[in-house]
């Protein structure tokens, strides 16, 4: 796994647009490599934020959204268009914008789809559709260029949950009950499916995320704080604004 690198932007405000520049040069070098990009997306107030700036960036129009498939890292368990849905945050903010093809999109089921109120069966669907994207025969999951997550005050990163039973499961997507934030029943992407990632970015912004982001830097372990647990393949990066960053050891913070 990669060694993680830092930078600190000095709002959220331009935090936001920093990522947002930073997705579409990913999506752009993603598709000039392998001709397609993957990315996996989350929710939340910055990660909503990210994708208006990518929307409002001139260079948007440079990727070809045709060619993009958009997955996410966990979501809410609750009907189709609940607006507490990452992914109706994710449509309203970007993705109803850009003309992607709708077969490449692909988002966990909803509380009121073919799985109906089973968020085990929501979660062994959303693996057998990963499993029917990647490479026939070589893997369980389709590469992902880019999968983005959010840090909650704890630590928590998707919808894995500091000491939750979710630590244990081996498969790549699980469904979570308890959540110690609401709404209690999720589905989420397991860490070792989230760490098959090209690259993670873990985006933080505010002075209530700055403690578990330095502990996580610090050498936390993943089930006391799975932020520290998620790794891409080829680069961690953590993307902060200075508030969340003030307990980052200065010899590890990029000032931008």
């Amino acid at each position: 796994m990669s060694e993680a690198s830092v930078a600190v932007h000095a709002d959220a405000d331009l935090l936001a647009q920093a990522v947002a520049a930073r997705m579409l040069v990913k999506l752009l070098d993603a598709q000039a490599d392998r001709g397609e990009a993957s990315m996996v997306l989350t929710g939340g107030r910055i990660a909503a934020a990210v994708y208006r700036a990518v929307g409002a960036l001139p260079a948007r129009d440079a990727v070809d959204w045709t060619r993009v498939d958009v997955w996410w890292g966990d979501e809410r368990f609750l009907p189709a268009g609940h607006p507490e849905r990452n992914e109706t945050q994710a449509r309203a903010a970007l993705l109803d914008a850009v003309p992607l093809d709708p077969a490449r999109v692909h988002p966990m089921p909803a509380s009121d789809g073919p799985d109906g109120d089973d968020p085990e069966a929501a979660a062994a669907g959303y693996a057998a559709e990963l499993a029917r994207a990647a490479r026939p025969g070589h893997a369980t999951l389709p590469h992902f260029d880019l999968l983005m997550l959010g840090v909650g005050e704890d630590g928590h990163v998707a919808s894995v949950f500091p000491g939750h039973p979710v630590h244990h499961d081996s498969r790549p997507v699980s469904a979570v009950r308890g959540s110690p934030k609401p709404p209690p029943v999720r589905t989420t992407l397991t860490l070792p499916a989230i760490n098959t990632a090209e690259e993670v970015w873990l985006v933080a912004s505010g002075a209530d995320k700055a403690r578990a982001v330095g502990m996580a830097l610090h050498g936390a372990g993943p089930v006391q704080l799975p932020a520290a647990g998620a790794q891409g393949v080829g680069r961690t990066l953590w993307l902060l604004d200075r508030a969340a960053a003030a307990e980052v050891p200065p010899r590890l913070r990029s000032l931008r």
